[in-house]
């Protein structure tokens, strides 16, 4: 006769318990992934930034970042990396995960040439302050969004709107000209993108539950990046109106 007792014993589907081994093996398995993940992450947009600050030094120390100031190439060097976005954004799904990268690698290129004109109005040093500030912020505020349990996805919504009546405010100050509004907007523009930092820190965090093993992944960290990169160069720009000092 059968010994349906060692057959219930090897069972591991409707009735079995669970060893907690076996779950303790498979939260550190996970958890390894997740910081694979995000680590990749950070690397890809903390070498963005980089390379954008070695291209703004190395056009404005040559000479091109005065040409960049004035004339119709500033609207093809500040346009430029606004177009990358977008195509990244919505043609994601259509691009293979290299074309994806060398257009990051681009677009952080031709941020550093849209940026190499600040050398122009501040001074290097000011400069320097408010970029080691920044990262100082950025990383307390990823680390936030990464370590707490409390959900932002409310706080998204209102920042992205936030985002949106930004713009509105910054196109109408170009017409009006008024000092006022414009630190106005720097200020609640560093307020909007360091809460953005934490939420889309967050936000990627918790994709990664659905996105490992997908053939998706790879994309995810360049997209990823991508982001993280828009929240730091933003938060410092306008910071930079508050702590720069002008030449």
């Amino acid at each position: 006769m059968a010994d349906w007792n060692d057959l219930r014993q090897q069972q591991t589907g409707f009735g079995s318990v669970p060893r907690a081994g076996d779950a303790v093996a498979r939260q550190a398995t996970y958890d390894m992934g997740l910081r694979a993940h995000m680590l990749k992450i950070y690397n890809y947009m903390t070498s963005g930034v980089l390379l954008t600050g070695i291209v703004a030094l190395v056009a404005f120390t040559s000479g091109l970042a005065v040409s960049f100031a004035s004339g119709p190439l500033m609207w093809l060097v500040a346009l430029s990396p606004l177009a990358i976005v977008f195509a990244m954004s919505f043609g994601a799904n259509r691009f293979s995960t290299a074309t994806l990268q060398a257009m990051f690698w681009g677009f952080a290129a031709l941020m550093g040439l849209s940026m190499s004109t600040i050398f122009l109005v501040f001074t290097g040093s000011s400069i320097a302050a408010t970029f080691f500030a920044t990262a100082g912020a950025f990383a307390g505020l990823s680390l936030y969004g990464y370590t707490t349990k409390k959900s932002l996805s409310g706080m998204g919504t209102f920042l992205i709107m936030g985002v949106v009546g930004l713009l509105i405010a910054m196109v109408l100050n170009i017409f009006l000209q008024s000092s006022a509004l414009g630190l106005a907007i720097s200020f609640i523009g560093v307020l909007i993108f360091a809460g953005l930092t934490a939420y889309d820190t967050q936000r990627l965090k918790e994709q990664y539950t659905v996105l490992r093993g997908s053939e998706f992944a790879g994309k995810a960290v360049v997209l990823g990046a991508l982001t993280l990169y828009l929240d730091f160069i933003n938060m410092f720009q306008f910071l930079l109106s508050f702590m720069g000092n002008r030449d």
